[in-house]
């Protein structure tokens, strides 16, 4: 019996020297490789890995569950700074391919109000920049001859016949209105009307200002009415045609930015949606979206490729800045302070980015504070004094996964 009550003792003694050494060893301060923080040693010595001294690390009896804990001049020459987080707004774009064309509605075709032959053109080449009001191309027309002969000989009979039963009055509106329709300006008829002579060549002048694009008549041919000269187009905005998946027309504001990137020059301009097309090409699912854009100092060409940035519809959802989000190839986290001075680490699934805000599908809660600046050297701190961060805390880790 008392050979049984002396090895009680002994166990009892022996089970509370354990318990000491247990408790001495957790304030103990421990040995680890700066660059293998996962090394944990009891004495100094080298790295088993890559053969470095070991470094002492005070080991302050911290649980890796429990986070971390840093003094206060870690928080501030960290400069750790936290924030609480909230529903916010979310605005991510859309980059499509797209190439620089005409802008149609500033293009226009001069063709020849009335039959007959070319007789000189004052522009030859594809490319030649023409003011309004300067001259195309001269125009012999019988028709047109026949109808400035008839314009003068109303004039002079409304002159000698000014107080007869005839309505002069509109017989010459009824021929001047017919040399206007037929191509020919104020200036000219005012000539006209002054000089009484009619020219067989008539001089026609441009519309507008802009650009040629192309030539379907040259001199010497025979025009009928509504023959095309030439084309013009002002170069001074264009259009940028972009192909958009099906898939993703729900997702554009089209009352949004857009922003357009021209590679060929390094250039960034701001443009407008001017249309969705309203038509899907059956065969490859894809859409129309035209951006026009200002073609400052004609530096962009038709036929260039580019880039173009369309803001989506923002959405309200749970946000922190993008500063607060360390990632790696398997998973998403952040830092949370739970107390003072102490940090817990939380295993998030991320949605949509803006560029300064993420959205945060789960794993946090609106009211939480997060570590906005300094969440990676609280993590390097967490990483030297526990060796690697692979113990996390989330509300519902089996549902996280990397996005």
């Amino acid at each position: 019996m008392k050979i049984i009550l002396a090895i009680s003792v002994l166990f009892i003694l022996s089970s509370c020297k354990t318990k000491l050494k247990e408790t001495v060893k957790a304030d103990e301060s421990y040995y680890t490789c700066s660059m293998h923080p996962q090394i944990h040693e009891e004495k100094p010595g080298k790295c088993p890995i890559c053969g470095m001294n070991l470094i002492v690390v005070k080991n302050n009896g911290e649980s890796i569950t429990e986070g971390i804990v840093l003094s206060d001049q870690q928080v501030l020459l960290g400069n750790i700074q936290v924030d609480t987080i909230g529903k916010g707004k979310i605005n991510n774009s859309t980059v499509l391919n797209a190439t620089l064309t005409l802008d149609e509605t500033k293009s226009m075709v001069v063709s020849s109000r009335i039959a007959g032959r070319i007789d000189k053109l004052y522009f030859r080449n594809t490319g030649d920049n023409i003011k309004k009001g300067d001259r195309l191309y001269d125009l012999y027309s019988e028709t047109l001859n026949n109808a400035k002969q008839e314009y003068i000989l109303v004039l002079q009979k409304e002159k000698v016949l000014d107080h007869s039963i005839v309505d002069f009055k509109q017989l010459v509106e009824s021929a001047r209105n017919k040399l206007v329709l037929w191509g020919m300006n104020a200036d000219q008829i005012a000539e006209l009307e002054k000089t009484k002579q009619a020219s067989a060549i008539t001089t026609f002048y441009s519309p507008l200002s802009g650009t040629i694009t192309s030539f379907e008549s040259h001199e010497g041919e025979y025009l009928a009415e509504g023959g095309t000269i030439l084309k013009l187009t002002d170069l001074s905005s264009l259009w940028a045609e972009a192909q958009v998946y099906t898939s993703q027309l729900s997702g554009i504001n089209v009352k949004g930015r857009a922003r357009v990137r021209i590679p060929d020059i390094g250039k960034d301009v701001d443009g407008r949606i001017e249309l969705v097309n309203p038509e899907i090409d059956p065969d490859t699912r894809i859409n129309l979206v035209r951006i026009a854009i200002v073609n400052k100092d004609n530096q962009l060409r038709p036929g260039m490729i580019a880039y173009v940035t369309l803001d989506n519809h923002s959405s309200g959802a749970l946000t922190i800045p993008i500063s607060a989000v360390l990632r790696n190839e398997h998973y998403n986290t952040v830092w949370t302070k739970t107390g003072q001075n102490t940090y817990k680490m939380i295993r998030v699934m991320i949605g949509k980015e803006d560029g300064e805000q993420v959205e945060i599908l789960s794993g946090l809660q609106p009211g939480d504070i997060v570590v906005t600046n300094g969440a990676y050297l609280i993590n390097s701190e967490y990483i030297l004094r526990h060796g690697t961060s692979t113990s996390f805390q989330s509300g519902n880790e089996d549902k996280v996964r990397k996005r």
